[in-house]
């Protein structure tokens, strides 16, 4: 490995709608150069792809059709514990972040705040700068 690739953050963006996932790719590949990401459009393709490639985090929708995102967190966490986590969801609540924060999510972000891919931008290099160091 070189140090240009210990330097990248590969990133998993999943997000039943297309659009949404592309955009937030694009917008935290052009923030930071240092990102990959890649993204799933269901529950299931992001838990198959996290199977065969290893990733720096996941960020997921909460609303999908196949399950929630606290849901996939949870399928998720039994098998890579330590993987940082960001709940980033158009469609949640006061209750919802509770309830994702008391189960152990990395991060909760609505897609409606202001400068929001700068923020889980920020989000992401600190949960993944932090998980490296442990």
């Amino acid at each position: 490995m070189t140090d240009t690739d210990s330097a990248r953050i590969h990133v998993l963006c999943v997000d039943d709608e297309l659009d949404s996932a592309d955009l937030t790719a694009l917008c935290l590949e052009r923030i930071d150069d240092r990102f990959v990401v890649e993204t799933a459009l269901s529950a299931e393709a992001g838990y198959e792809y996290l199977e065969e490639t290893g990733v720096d985090c996941v960020v997921s929708d909460y609303k999908m059709p196949d399950v929630d995102g606290i849901t996939f967190f949870e399928l998720v966490q039994d098998e890579y514990p330590e993987l940082p986590f960001i709940l980033f969801t158009g469609r949640g609540s006061a209750s919802v972040a509770d309830d994702a924060r008391s189960r152990g999510v990395t991060e909760y972000l609505e897609k409606d705040t202001e400068d929001r891919y700068r923020v889980l931008a920020d989000q992401i290099r600190s949960a993944v700068e932090k998980h490296r160091s442990s």
